[in-house]
């Protein structure tokens, strides 16, 4: 008989022993230094249980094994007692565990003291431990939230509009102009309408859907530029829609029976991709009105294209630096304007505008791509006038105007964490066809609307407005998602207008940029908590009937609803208590409002037991970042004496993506994030000493810190930079110190205020340990930003997770019922509109690079076959 020091076995168990101590001992000690903070004992005694069945595996001796059996029935207890059985939280805790048990029942052939019928044992044991670990990793594949079925009537068919006409080679504005495009084309009811068929005069958006395709009405350019309200459904003539916002089209073709079917039909590629490593992101929501589709690239590039075919028209480059970008390269939307003064062979009687990263405003001729010889200067704006000296990229709006009445609003992106001096904060109306400047919203000159006296500027630092506005053109108000102040996480010389607009959503009177009304939604904002998406405007449903309102989300994942008249809440909001302390406490608001009587997605806090990794060293490790810092719950203050986790942190919640809604069945859809930060305020002296500086520094290097995207940002003429890691992950592995889900999809009805499904968004496939992507298809909830739309027929399109996957979920259910793979990730808002008898729905993959989505410059088609559709 051969000897067991010298086979296989032997050299097996004594590597298995080494292992077990490198893994033993830290978290031994590591479990030692957690229950110093107050934190669980598990790990202080799993860590001896390993390294006492490593010393004993080791002398090749049986009790080695039983030890390991003592020690993994004690973690399968408390992992159930401390997790249940959530398949995700268990990952951690019983994975690692689990094939150390196997590797350990292996080596008994080795071992001294053995017998046959322990030998039997062991390999039922390890085929039992097998069947309950698979079983608990298989509950994260069907844990999708509360899922509730409603019923709904499928849409009646009808007709579909006659085809366009397609050219017949693409041109540029050096080229013969393209054909002229056809009227703008809204819904109408059909030729022979069903007996419950809406008014002729009925509105488009949020009329019960009439057929397939919604057909097209014989309606002037001159008679729907009134309010500037063009409706989605053959168009998608604004990026939420309309401007309104609703991000619903009444197109009721692609069904969840047949959108099996979908098929890819173009692709267009606008060919700005970065060179350098540069911050690239397109989140492009296109436009379309009549046969054509409009849309922007990551540096401004403006493409009309045939709605149908994607056959070019037409390329504007207005040439925008790449050193003007900002937080990423990103265009998010245009305006389309049709001018009802004009005659329609007038050069400009239809224009789009843009806005650049270089912070010019540019009107173009919607036939050829030229400038509007009478917009601005010669086609342009310059909208740094009364902002004064800035550095390229810190004011870079990335967001279209929002067209009211005829007034293009205009905000703008400004980069966080900078300086207190950063570029103003001001809101300004712009004349839509002469692009003169109308009235400007300068919170820190009250009475005063115009341009500064010379020598003065906008008032530095005040809150800003980078996302879209939504506009309601009936009452001439614009309702604005207004940021923080410059510097995010402190404020102790905001002046009262600041604190007042600070994280508001603000109405203004288009005609003469005056308040109408404020709702604030954070007080003293010190934690990044801007609203980032465009509030939706919908006829909210109440007791006493329908009340034009505004649906706002917020990063905490409420919703505050108020009538868009007034400013009042529909929805009962209180001020409850809020944390206090940190380096503030004499500022910090006592309070913070809650809704209370409306869903929120806001998630329970987070405890120990939240914490997450690949394994039980790296959940330890979160386990004592978490003991270490401040955590109070929602609004705990920044600390600089130790770090403090922000949950939700600062990408939501509710991000730009904003929300979507079906106004025939009054269901609201939303994605959201579920993730926290974990912060530092950093003393002004350390900052100084690493030499950290503003953007306006002529020595700033972003790859050193001090960029949006670096990790310690220096907020100047304060007295502390801030360290912030966001979403908070693991070092070594990069995976996220939360057990998942991080990122949700929910449908919520407005009439019965229930929450009819949530479930987590977005699959593993692309993520996973080190970066390496696991190509798991399960839904482990990613991090998501864009949003969706929902069609007549009951469906709700989406990309926004990182698996860079276009979905389409049905909308009754929550369930997916198609999915395709993009070539980048799709952290844009996809859109649909009708072209020669097609619904067909656009996507922007464009990546984004804070996201880790991989970047590309694709605007990608989907519809049915031609043989499917009428």
């Amino acid at each position: 008989m051969s000897n067991p020091s010298h086979s296989f076995g032997y050299w097996g168990t004594v590597a298995l022993a080494v292992v077990m101590v490198l893994f033993g001992l830290p978290i031994m000690l590591g479990g030692l230094y957690l229950i110093t903070l107050g934190g669980s004992w598990y790990y202080a005694l799993a860590g001896l249980g390993l390294l006492a069945s490593a010393w004993f595996l080791f002398r090749q001796q049986m009790t080695g094994v039983w030890i390991y059996l003592v020690t993994y029935l004690g973690t399968l207890v408390w992992a159930l007692w401390e997790a249940g059985l959530d398949g995700w939280a268990q990952v951690p805790r019983l994975v690692a565990p689990t094939v150390i048990l196997v590797l350990v029942l292996l080596t008994i052939p080795a071992l001294k003291g053995r017998t046959a019928a322990p030998r039997r044992a062991m390999a039922a044991a390890a085929a039992a431990v097998v069947a309950v670990g698979a079983s608990l990793l298989g509950l994260s594949a069907v844990r999708d939230g509360n899922l509730v079925a409603q019923e709904t009537t499928p849409p009646p068919v009808t007709e579909t509009p006659a085809p366009v006409e397609t050219p017949a080679a693409p041109v540029t504005p050096e080229q013969t102009p393209a054909p002229a495009p056809t009227a703008p084309l809204s819904p109408a009811e059909p030729a022979v309408p069903p007996t419950d068929a809406p008014a002729p005069d009925a509105p488009a958006e949020g009329a019960a859907p009439t057929g397939d395709l919604a057909p097209a009405a014989e309606q002037s350019v001159a008679e729907q530029v009134v309010d500037n309200q063009f409706e989605t459904g053959v168009d998608w003539p604004a990026y939420g829609g309309t401007h309104r916002a609703a991000r619903y089209s009444p197109l009721a073709q692609i069904t969840p029976e047949n959108i099996g079917e979908l098929e890819q039909i173009w692709e267009f590629r606008t060919g700005d991709l970065p060179e350098n490593d540069e911050p690239f992101g397109n989140q492009n929501t296109p436009i379309k009105v009549g046969d054509r589709l409009y849309l922007c690239s990551a540096l401004n590039k403006i493409s009309a294209l045939d709605a149908a075919t994607g056959a070019e028209f037409w390329t504007y480059d207005p040439e925008t630096p790449v050193d003007a970008v900002g937080y990423n390269a990103s265009c998010r939307g245009l305006i389309y304007f049709a001018d009802p003064a004009a005659d329609e062979t007038d050069l400009c009687a239809t224009r789009v505008v843009n806005l650049t990263h270089d912070a010019r405003m540019i009107a173009l001729d919607t036939e050829t791509g030229q400038p509007c010889a009478d917009f601005g200067n010669v086609g342009t704006v310059n909208l740094l006038e009364g902002i004064g000296d800035t550095a390229p990229g810190f004011y870079a709006p990335t967001s279209p105007p929002t067209l009211v009445r005829d007034v293009l609003v205009v905000g703008s992106q400004v980069s966080d964490g900078q300086t207190r001096e950063a570029p103003s904060g001001v809101i300004r109306g712009y004349n839509v066809v002469t692009g003169e400047l109308e009235w400007a919203w300068d919170m820190g000159r009250p009475g005063e609307t115009g341009l500064p006296p010379e020598g003065e500027v906008y008032t530095p630092g005040t809150p800003n407005m980078w996302t879209i506005a939504s506009g309601d053109d009936e009452l001439g108000l614009v309702y604005m998602p207004m940021g923080n102040s410059a510097v995010d996480y402190w404020g102790g010389d905001r002046s009262e207008a600041e604190n007042t607009y600070s994280t508001a959503i603000v109405a203004l009177d288009v005609e003469t940029g005056e308040v109408a009304w404020s709702y604030q939604t954070v007080h003293y904002d010190v934690w990044d908590y801007d609203l980032g998406g465009q509030g939706t405007l919908v006829d909210f449903p109440t007791a006493d009937g329908p009340v034009p309102a505004i649906i706002m989300p917020s990063k905490q994942a409420q919703f505050y609803i108020l009538n868009r008249e007034t400013g009042e809440p529909l929805v009962n909001i209180e001020d409850r208590p809020a944390p206090q302390g940190g380096v503030e406490p004499e500022r910090l608001s006592p309070t913070q409002p809650y809704v209370t009587d409306f869903p929120n997605l806001l998630k329970p806090n987070l405890t120990e037991a939240s914490m997450w990794g690949m394994t039980p060293l790296d959940q330890l490790w979160c386990r004592i970042q978490f003991r270490q810092a401040s955590y109070d719950g929602v609004y705990t203050p920044p600390t600089v004496d130790q770090p403090w986790i922000q949950f939700p942190g600062y990408n939501g919640g509710v991000d730009w993506g904003g929300v979507a809604v079906d106004p025939v069945n009054n269901i609201m859809i939303t994605n959201y994030n579920n993730m926290p930060n974990y912060n530092q305020l950093v003393p002004r002296e350390e900052v100084d000493a690493l030499g950290v500086v503003p953007i306006t520094d002529p020595s700033y290097d972003a790859d050193a810190g001090g960029g949006s995207h670096g990790s310690l940002s220096p907020q100047a003429l304060t007295p502390y930079g801030i360290r912030v890691n966001a979403g908070w992950r693991v070092p070594f592995t990069g995976l996220l110190c939360k057990q998942p889900p991080y990122g949700g999809i929910a449908a919520i009805d407005l009439e019965t205020r229930e929450v009819l499904w949530d479930r987590p968004f977005g699959s593993a496939r692309k993520n996973g340990p080190f970066g390496i992507p696991s190509m798991l298809p399960i839904d482990i909830g990613t991090p998501n930003n864009g949003g969706g739309f929902v069609t007549a027929s009951g469906l709700f399109f989406i990309a926004a997770a990182t698996d860079d996957i276009l979905r389409a979920v049905d909308i009754e259910t929550g369930e997916e019922v198609w999915s395709v793979v993009l070539p980048a990730g799709g952290q844009a808002t996809p859109m649909t509109y009708e072209a020669e008898g097609r619904q067909i729905v656009v996507i922007n993959a464009g990546g984004h690079d804070f996201m880790e989505t991989p970047i590309g410059d694709y605007f990608i088609a989907y519809a049915l076959p031609e043989s499917a559709t009428p």
